[in-house]
């Protein structure tokens, strides 16, 4: 049986996002973790200096961007497998994070992000009386 599937026209997929930056980009690997307190990010940016990683909140989202510095330019390869490039990648940042106190450091190509929640979202110990 021929396949029926139409895929209509002009329609783009809506999961990734619209390239707009010149030259290629890298979407770092990320693990994040939860504690009673905060969710912990943290993103692989190798060659990214630190002062090189912009971070930003907004509307919602946490913005990702670490720019990588051309390496060993005009030089002949015999063999080149590292491609330069920045990385990027954005996040939509749930209400029960504390957008105020969001805090990052940066440590051997790892950006950690602390993303603490707010007081209501942690869980609270409820004592039970005995009566």
């Amino acid at each position: 049986m021929p396949d029926t599937t139409v895929t209509p026209k002009g329609r783009t997929d809506t999961t990734t996002p619209e390239q707009t930056r010149g030259g290629p980009y890298f979407v770092p690997r990320v693990d994040i973790y939860e504690t009673d307190k905060e969710l912990t990010l943290y993103a692989d940016l190798p060659g990214v200096r630190c002062e090189d990683v912009d971070l930003r909140y907004e509307g919602g989202e946490l913005i990702l961007h670490g720019h990588v510095a051309p390496r060993h330019e005009g030089r002949n390869f015999l063999l080149n497998e590292y491609e330069v490039g920045d990385f990027y990648r954005a996040f939509t940042i749930h209400e029960s994070i504390d957008s105020n106190k969001i805090a990052a450091e940066c440590k051997n190509g790892v950006v950690i992000v602390h993303l603490p929640k707010v007081a209501q979202a942690q869980p609270r110990q409820i004592t039970v009386q005995a009566k």
